[in-house]
């Protein structure tokens, strides 16, 4: 496997074949099949008996367990190569979450020999319960919803800074490392407004944030906290899909949850300030955070697109899948680009200062 040294000592471009290996995974089509398959490993490695209803997933095969005692779980597997690595870090994971009350994520089921994930034949795959909550681009997002997510963010990063699995430092593309080597995606962008903004987005990252990547605190990371891996649950919100997670800069998971969350042109943040101010106040942004982070918010955005337009021109059948965070994503760059370095930094600034929502349930968890 290719694995990724730590960025804070690596000068220059990412170790060769390193790219290559991230790009791969997301250039083939997600495994599927029929359910016997799935039965069968759930059969042989847990002792469960259960109906198998596929999901969508971009790369491993996922499927929804349900059992003859109404109990939901979620089974992932696949047979190809760099799974094994992505499964055990995303197992250690969850793994290494469950000890810490404050954070609400699935729960890993161990095989019936303790181990866990379970290999067979070619296959591998784990076992996890299934979060029951409502996806946060789905639920009324009040101020003090966003600020309490802001908040369970940030007691998610302290809890995975904790945790140590294998394969953190495995070839992911959705790693900051990539970003600079993303524009050779940008061909599959029509020329147009979008790409004006991917192209000044990440022009802007490599001169302003970049060089100050490795002064940032590194740890584990989720890196995908899309409002689709964000669920309101009756405890609070709650994070599922560790699969891109990995090794990166603390503050990259703030960037990509905060920018999911830039809507309102109204707002110099495009209404990501609750969710910032939420996550300060469990984890105070050092100087450097503060003048960067609109920029690493940027930056993922045009990750986000360039990514997906080339895995739209691959799999044209999946787009409406491939494509469900873009808007959200071209309607943030257009908001945020409207702020120069002063100007992000004075807002984030502003928005760690202004009066604090009334607390909910969040607040309390």
């Amino acid at each position: 496997m290719t694995t990724l040294p730590d960025l804070r000592h690596v000068s220059g471009s990412l170790p060769d074949g390193w790219f290559r290996a991230a790009l791969a995974p997301l250039g083939e089509r997600p495994e599927h099949g029929g359910p016997d398959r799935p039965a069968a490993f759930l059969a042989r490695h847990y002792g469960i008996a259960a109906e198998i209803v596929p999901l969508a997933s971009e790369v491993e095969r996922t499927d929804e367990v349900r059992t003859t005692s109404d109990r939901r779980l979620i089974l992932k597997t696949s047979s190809r190569l760099e799974a094994r690595e992505s499964f055990a870090f995303q197992a250690g994971v969850l793994a290494g979450l469950e000890p810490d009350a404050t954070v609400i994520a699935p729960r890993l089921i161990p095989t019936q020999g303790g181990s866990a994930m379970f290999h067979d034949g070619e296959t591998c795959g784990y076992l996890q319960t299934r979060l029951d909550g409502t996806p946060l681009h789905d639920a009324a997002q009040t101020a003090a919803t966003v600020f309490g997510t802001g908040q369970s963010l940030a007691r998610l990063s302290l809890a995975l800074s904790l945790c140590n699995p294998p394969g953190a430092r495995r070839a992911v593309l959705w790693h900051v490392g990539c970003w600079p080597e993303l524009s050779a995606l940008s061909r599959h962008l029509e020329p147009g407004p979008l790409s004006d903004l991917v192209r000044r987005a990440m022009a802007d990252h490599a001169e302003q944030v970049a060089p100050h990547l490795g002064a940032l605190d590194w740890q584990i990371t989720h890196n995908d906290l899309s409002p689709h891996n964000m669920l309101l649950t009756d405890s609070g919100t709650g994070f599922i899909d560790f699969g891109d997670g990995g090794w990166n800069p603390r503050l990259q998971d703030l960037a990509i949850a905060a920018g999911h969350m830039v809507t309102d042109s109204g707002q110099p943040l495009g209404g990501a300030e609750a969710l910032i101010a939420g996550y300060a106040s469990v984890i105070p942004l050092s100087a450097l955070d503060r003048r960067v982070l609109v920029g690493l918010m940027r930056a993922r955005q045009a990750a986000l697109v360039l990514i997906n337009a080339w895995r739209s021109h691959l799999f044209p059948d999946q787009a409406a899948y491939i494509n469900k965070n873009i808007a959200r994503a071209e309607r943030g760059l257009a908001i945020l680009s409207r702020l120069d370095t002063r100007d992000a930094q004075s807002a984030i600034e502003t928005a760690l200062v202004s009066p604090l929502p009334a607390p909910n349930q969040e607040d309390a968890s």
